[in-house]
């Protein structure tokens, strides 16, 4: 006679788009959940603030609370996914005191308090799982933490916001300005109606932090993130990169790098980037997420699948879930969840990379010779150049301008940035229409 499996108790805090999809699942595949787990994963309660609000599941109605540290106790697992720094901090601190195991889709709160929540699952013994912060129903976190974990990471590169994808790929395949695209991203449902956490790189550039701090088995907090949004890129940009054979993605980029003393280190950005087409990470459409792994034994990986949204969002929770079932089930330890390494944060000065730039410039003879001296003097290679003459007509007279775009060799960010602002000095220079890093080539 088969042992019906044990009952593990599961504390839900959050029933927003991904919590009630959670809780949904939970409930009508408890049979094929306690199959893969070991155990039946029996949902005890769903606390949330607002009692009355509505929610895009109809959930029995016992199972909700306001009083979310009461549904703590006696929870062998805990499914935070209220968002925000507090109360969710102080509520999965207690739920560890408890002996709970949890499971977090919280990236802020992880890129601002991950190590003292690492330290603190390891002190109690059990799991904190957190698969469902980083680009959604993709599997990345798991395989950089454990399948790469015999492997060397070098570098990690990735778009992992969806909806910034879906504008740059809007003002890319349809001509569309940027409000226009943002306009459209909200009204389905991809873009906040504030929506500055991603136009400005915020959510990027916490999902940066948590990729970083596995790969690179060091803590990075968010004020080690260099971080720079899209609400610059202008629909001229994007023809030009068009016109160029490049495309405009943002892109959270962890790297192995070293110092100008010799010594390694990580430097961890966001910023729009550049992408030559026939890169893998120019095919991702709409609001797909991409994560690109180099590792020195595995070469080139890439990850790709649906970076938000609350049915993926929640494949990648109940993933973490059953997981940490199963740890109760068999016992022994918890796998350590604290950072072991200290690799050294480095800043953009340490960065080597190529710069996309855009000049508006006098149509005169001798521009180009000043232009190109100055790109010598800062030690900047040009490797390739651009001129398209623009004719514009003012009471009755013709000022002629140029358009010059420049792509340059990879040097070091800080002389890229000095060679910009030096021909930026000229005499002949109109403006500088545009600086965008370049990656790829």
């Amino acid at each position: 006679m088969t042992t019906p499996p044990q009952t593990l108790k599961v504390a839900l805090l959050g029933c927003g788009n991904v919590g009630s999809q959670v809780a949904r699942i939970l409930l009508e595949d408890a049979d094929r959940l306690a199959a893969r787990a070991g155990a039946r994963l029996e949902l005890t309660g769903i606390a949330v603030r607002n009692l009355s609000a509505e929610r895009d599941v109809e959930l029995p109605a016992e199972l909700f609370t306001t009083d979310a540290p009461a549904l703590l106790k006696g929870a062998d697992i805990v499914i935070e996914l209220m968002g925000g720094l507090e109360p969710a901090r102080g509520l999965i601190l207690e739920a560890f005191s408890h002996g709970a195991s949890v499971v977090t889709g919280n990236k802020a709160l992880l890129a601002e308090h991950g190590l003292e929540l690492y330290r603190a699952a390891d002190a109690a013994g059990v799991e904190l799982g957190y698969e469902a912060a980083v680009a959604g129903a993709i599997p990345i976190l798991r395989p950089i933490r454990d399948s790469l974990a015999g492997d060397k990471i070098t570098r990690v590169l990735g778009i992992v916001n969806g909806t910034t994808n879906y504008i740059l790929d809007q003002m890319d395949t349809t001509g569309a300005s940027f409000a226009d695209a943002l306009a459209e991203a909200q009204r389905l449902g991809y873009a906040e109606a504030d929506p500055t956490a991603d136009v400005e790189g915020f959510d990027a550039a916490a999902k940066a932090a948590i990729l970083a701090t596995l790969a690179f088995h060091t803590q990075f907090p968010l004020e080690h993130v260099h971080r720079e949004g899209i609400t610059g890129v202008t629909a001229a940009d994007i023809a030009a990169a068009k016109d160029a054979g490049y495309v405009i993605k943002l892109l959270a980029i962890c790297e192995l790098v070293e110092s100008a003393g010799g010594v390694p280190g990580v430097t961890v950005r966001v910023h729009p980037t550049l992408l030559p087409r026939q890169h893998p990470l120019a095919a991702v459409h709409g609001a797909f997420n991409a994560v690109f792994v180099e590792a020195e034994a595995a070469g080139e990986l890439m990850f790709y699948g649906q970076g938000a949204g609350g049915t993926p969002t929640a494949s990648a929770v109940l993933g973490d879930a059953v997981s940490a079932a199963r740890r109760i089930v068999l016992g022994g330890p918890a796998r350590p969840a604290t950072p072991h390494a200290e690799v050294p944060a480095l800043g953009m000065d340490a960065v080597t990379t190529s710069y996309y730039i855009g000049l508006d410039v006098a149509d005169q003879p001798g521009v180009l010779a000043k232009v190109s001296q100055i790109f010598a003097d800062h030690g900047v290679s040009i490797e390739t150049m651009r001129q398209t003459l623009h004719q514009e007509g003012s009471d009755g007279q013709t000022l002629a301008s140029a358009e010059l775009r420049f792509v340059t060799h990879r040097a070091s960010d800080s002389a890229l940035a000095a060679t910009v602002d030096a021909v930026r000095e000229l005499d002949v220079i109109n403006s500088v229409t545009s600086v965008l890093r370049v990656e790829g080539i």
